[in-house]
């Protein structure tokens, strides 16, 4: 089932988030509950899952940026794509992407922009199947 993310499903999350550049479990504090509050409860944070038999087993987020260009229309941000080692390969990443896009869609968003840290070839070439393409744009980043 691909949906978005409820309050309950958050330790699934976060379990699930260990696979992405090693992440560590978080600890629970009051910091991380107001975060977890913060994000739930924002109209333009979109953490979209996929369950399967009780288990949160692939992710992404899907952030929509207010925007004062194109007509003055949103655009999207994709963050942490991730599928459970052991789900791969059976298209839970592309069904949550597509989840996403539907949200920029209704949401009226001229454009998506994802960016990935991977530079293997499959990865790239799963995203591209997904869509998306690496020619248009060149992405910048500075670390902070």
């Amino acid at each position: 089932m691909i949906r978005e993310i409820k309050e309950s499903d958050l330790k699934g999350l976060f379990e699930l988030y260990t696979q992405l550049h090693g992440n560590p479990l978080p600890e629970e504090t009051a910091e991380l509950s107001a975060l977890c509050s913060k994000i739930l409860n924002d109209e333009n944070h979109h953490i979209i899952v996929a369950e399967e038999d009780g288990k949160i087993v692939s992710s992404c987020v899907c952030v929509i940026v207010p925007n004062l260009t194109h007509g003055q229309r949103p655009y999207a941000l994709i963050e942490n794509v991730v599928t459970d080692e052991a789900f791969r390969c059976r298209g839970l990443a592309t069904a949550c992407l597509d989840f996403a896009r539907e949200i920029s869609r209704k949401e009226n968003c001229y454009k998506i922009m994802l960016m990935t840290g991977s530079k293997q070839e499959s990865t790239l070439k799963f995203y591209e199947r997904a869509g998306y393409n690496r020619s248009d744009k060149t992405a910048f980043i500075q670390w902070l």
